[in-house]
């Protein structure tokens, strides 16, 4: 038989030091108690099915005493303990349990899963930023539960952690995660308690299930002004475009499907999807369905817009002859390469069925990519002193179908989707110029795309944001190099300075100052040290349809 047990401190697998685990509380607008806001299994109260000897387990986040918390007994320490000790009153055999979001679910707490008889796991709030959401936590535990009885003790407006009907056969809500709150959600749990009420409209429908929306196929003519007001409200500054490139950017005929949701009464647009279609690679048969943008008005959140927006614009995607893969940004043209890091809708995505699993080393997963920024009053290669059998040049017209083979065989070793299109919307232009080369006596083992804006380049049209920072700002991107060789690869880091040297010199022909780098993967602490900075990071996450 178990013993009655409620750990403290040293009961858990980690520390319960207090760190950036802070979870933000948010206000409560109905009335403060305690509510179910679902038992689909009947679960409650708990008195009907534990027996003598049966354990809770209580998992609880590693979280700072709330602030009103004065009183000598409650100002440090673990604010879960009043729960823990609340439980005991009732059923004696509580085992309590801590766990860290950044550490996620580990095997301890597995094994701590596998002998308990109910599972109460606590969530404090929303997703914080840079952080595992404790709601993905939560269906972490609940499919390691298997049969045995999972409650959710939501400590917040359960309004704010999403949609989680789908999730959770059962779900309490208490305003904070106050002495007074967890001890009244320690008697709903074992009592009879205030539900809902089933007469009249459905309560936990308009709390839990957003309801779906009509999706339509956006106006071009009509619909960009709203959709550009849009934008501005919902992103940040530095992703701020003037209304003209905004457009130019959406409006991309034969590769652009974008939908809006439109408010019943007054058909103003409250959210939008953007998503374009592109060709994998130089076969022409495969395409890749971006995701490029997902706004919705602040005013309108958590009511269903997103995933409605959501899971029609990847069914109209999935549907399109010859997608073979769905990604989260977008190749080109560019609004967001992926995912911006620390995004908080990370989790959301996730729930989506977006791979979302940064530590993993499979592609597409999360990895991520980074935007970098250069003044050229930092860039501290001396080129003069790297070894001198490599030539670096602007690309000739009579090289052009070279350079297509190269980065054809470079950019599908590397899966860089797009690249090749890129570099063939050149050709048959002055702009073959803004490429510069690698030699190895005749032969091109690397290759870049420089552009700057108001010179025709349709490379600027595609990537905004150089221009955006600045008129000083010219870009380079699409950087090829052949270092699947032995004899390049020993020399790739060679190549890569001499080439951004070169890249240098012909922007700063065109008055440029700065140089902006879009998705580069890995590298970072190479292009530190070179001067450069990061202007924005992503997570890359595609999925194969």
């Amino acid at each position: 038989m178990s013993s009655p047990a409620i750990s403290g401190h040293g009961s858990g697998p980690d520390s319960r030091s207090l760190d950036s685990t802070r979870s933000p509380t948010f206000s409560y607008t109905r009335k403060r108690e305690t509510v179910v806001i679902q038992d689909a299994e009947t679960y409650l109260p708990l008195s009907r099915l534990l027996k003598e000897g049966d354990t809770i387990l209580l998992l609880t986040p590693a979280v700072p005493p709330r602030p009103a918390s004065s009183s000598p007994k409650t100002s440090c320490g673990d604010p879960f303990e009043p729960l823990g000790r609340a439980l005991a009153k009732y059923h004696p055999w509580v085992r309590h349990v801590p766990y860290l979001p950044r550490n996620g679910i580990t095997t301890i707490h597995a094994a701590h899963i596998r002998v308990a008889a109910v599972v109460v796991f606590v969530i404090s709030g929303p997703a914080v930023s840079g952080q595992t959401s404790q709601v993905a936590l939560a269906e972490t535990t609940r499919t390691a539960c298997g049969s045995r009885p999972h409650i959710i003790l939501a400590c917040c407006d359960v309004r704010s952690l999403g949609p989680l009907e789908r999730s959770f056969p059962a779900i309490v809500q208490i305003p904070d995660y106050s002495p007074s709150e967890l001890e009244a959600a320690a008697g709903s749990l074992f009592r009879e308690s205030q539900r809902l009420p089933p007469a009249g409209p459905n309560v936990q429908n308009l709390i839990l299930a957003p309801k779906a929306w009509p999706v339509e196929v956006w106006d071009a003519h009509r619909d960009v002004e709203a959709i550009y007001r849009l934008w501005c409200d919902c992103v940040p500054d530095n992703y701020k475009l003037s209304r003209y490139m905004f457009q130019s950017l959406l409006q991309r005929e034969g590769y652009d499907m974008h939908y809006v949701v439109r408010e019943p009464r007054t058909a103003e647009i409250v959210g939008f999807c953007a998503t374009y279609t592109n060709y994998v690679d130089s076969g022409g048969e495969r395409l890749i369905g971006c995701m490029a943008a997902l706004l919705v008005h602040k005013s309108y959140r958590n009511r269903g817009i997103g995933l409605s927006l959501h899971d029609y614009a990847a069914g109209q995607l999935v549907r399109t002859r010859g997608i073979c893969r769905l990604q989260l940004g977008s190749t080109f043209p560019r609004l967001f390469y992926g995912l911006p890091l620390d995004s908080p809708a990370e989790d959301w995505f996730r729930r989506r069925n977006w791979p979302i699993h940064p530590h993993s080393s499979e592609p597409g997963t999360g990895q991520e990519a980074c935007d970098w920024i250069l003044k050229f009053e930092d860039w501290p290669a001396a080129p003069g002193l790297l070894p001198s059998e490599l030539t670096f040049r602007p690309c000739e017209l009579s090289e052009f179908p070279l350079v297509l083979e190269m980065v054809k065989r470079d950019s599908e070793r590397k899966d860089n989707v797009g690249w090749y299109d890129q570099y063939v919307k050149l050709a048959g232009s002055l702009n073959i110029r803004d490429i510069i080369l690698g030699l190895q006596g005749d032969r091109i083992v690397a290759t870049a795309i420089t552009y700057v804006k108001k010179t025709g380049s349709p490379v600027a049209e595609d990537l905004p944001w150089a221009a955006t920072i600045g008129d000083d700002v010219g870009g380079v991107t699409c950087i090829c190099i052949l270092d699947d060789e032995p004899d390049i690869a020993s020399k790739r880091d060679t190549i890569m300075i001499r080439l951004l040297d070169s890249c240098i010199r012909l922007l700063l022909e065109h008055g440029m100052r700065r140089m902006f780098i879009d998705a580069v993967k890995g590298g970072e602490e190479g292009f530190q040290s070179m001067g450069f900075r990061k202007w924005e990071r992503y997570r890359e996450v595609w999925r194969d349809v």
